[in-house]
């Protein structure tokens, strides 16, 4: 129900002005506590300084804006919790459906920064100025930055939503700017080298990230039944995430595009000694679960990057790379987002649909580029076995 009567507050002190020059008012405040019971505790805040409010009767203004909400006549009680308390129960209902990977980074954030700088905050106390000292005070770079003022905004949502919160703190939140970031890749030469030096079932592995751009969780993932070798298309389904399968990453990561000639027989050969295994997975352990990219990047991948020279980065580098190649070719926009499985300009490029001609001869461009001089490579090198050469 709205309050019966209406609240003016008061001004601490009482009379005259503040001594340590910050104007502090005091009122009552209905809130619902976990037993269902409503108490009505006092409620203090800073209203200002006395350089904002130079006299007592601006500093009364400044409290009757202040309680516009409460005398307001739909105005209700809210439920009071402090922002760990909060936590707890936006953990059980609301995180818990989201995917794992989503679940175990959310945490960490919780754990490492959220909580341990404002867990006895109360939920309905943060407001901008907090968050802004939050931001500020916070040791770490701006990225994570920002991913910690993101997990808070999906908190936040479902605050307001459950009626525990009506005021935005993120309304004019400043936030460090993003750094310079090197993105890593590798160029045509470099990509030539690794697929080249490798061994199989890593050579097949590299190729693949190589010609698609594909994520490495999502290589991991991909099936035999995934491969349409007749029809020369790929289809990216799912994603693999701490030896677990899940969901891609977003809408658009869920795709199916052409591949070059060149790499559907160099799949036509890997799969004549390719080993069954429970879940029809394309690259698996002896043990028939998926390969965790995290680890094949540690113990196999930097190893040859070492050997050949090359600096030492991730799968990601093939995502660049890939992408810089699709640029330098002239792919449309559309055939680029589709390949890449990204979501930006989302909307508009929601109404846009890759060509088919299009995207066979990016398929086709692709496979000239890198793959054009495999078999003079391999000349270069001792024989190996037939099942293991890029190009037949």
């Amino acid at each position: 129900m709205a309050r019966r009567r209406y609240q003016k507050g008061s001004l601490v002190p009482k009379t005259g002005v503040p001594r340590n020059g910050l104007w502090v008012g005091r009122w009552r405040e209905d809130v619902i506590q976990p037993d269902g019971t409503i108490t009505r505790p006092y409620k203090w805040e800073a209203l200002g300084t006395v350089q904002d409010y130079p006299t007592r009767k601006l500093a009364l203004r400044a409290l009757e804006a202040r309680l516009s909400t409460i005398n307001s006549p739909t105005y209700r009680a809210r439920p009071a919790a402090t922002l760990a308390e909060f936590a707890n129960r936006w953990d059980a209902t609301v995180l818990s459906q989201h995917k794992p990977s989503t679940q175990s980074s959310t945490r960490s954030q919780l754990r490492k920064w959220l909580l341990k700088d404002l867990d006895s905050c109360a939920l309905k106390d943060l407001d901008g100025q907090k968050l802004q000292a939050f931001v500020s005070g916070c040791d770490c770079n701006s990225k994570t930055i920002r991913n910690l003022v993101a997990t808070l905004r999906m908190m936040w949502n479902s605050a307001r939503a459950w009626g525990y919160v009506a005021l935005d703190p993120f309304n004019g939140l400043v936030l460090p700017k993003r750094g310079l970031v090197q993105a890593l890749t590798f160029s045509l030469e470099e990509t030539k080298r690794i697929i080249g030096s490798a061994s199989e079932p890593h050579r097949t592995f590299y190729s693949i990230l190589a010609e698609t751009g594909i994520r490495g969780g999502e290589i991991c993932a991909l099936r035999v039944a995934d491969l349409d070798l007749e029809n020369a298309v790929i289809q990216v389904r799912q994603n693999v995430w701490r030896g677990k399968i899940q969901t891609v990453k977003s809408r658009k990561g869920n795709r199916r595009f052409p591949i070059s000639a060149q790499l559907v027989e160099h799949l036509r050969g890997y799969l004549q000694s390719w080993r069954p295994n429970s879940l029809g997975l394309l690259f698996a352990t002896g043990n028939g679960t998926p390969w965790d990219h995290s680890l094949v990047r540690k113990r196999k991948f930097h190893p040859l990057l070492r050997k050949l020279g090359i600096r030492q980065c991730g799968f990601h580098a093939f995502r660049h790379g890939n992408a810089t190649l699709l640029d330098q070719i002239g792919a449309p926009m559309a055939v680029r987002l589709n390949r890449l499985g990204h979501a930006e300009a989302q909307t508009t490029m929601g109404y846009t649909h890759a060509v088919t001609v299009d995207e066979r001869r990016i398929a086709d461009e692709l496979g000239r580029i890198l793959h054009a001089t495999a078999r003079n490579e391999q000349k270069e090198r001792p024989a190996e076995n037939a099942l293991t050469l890029m190009i037949q």
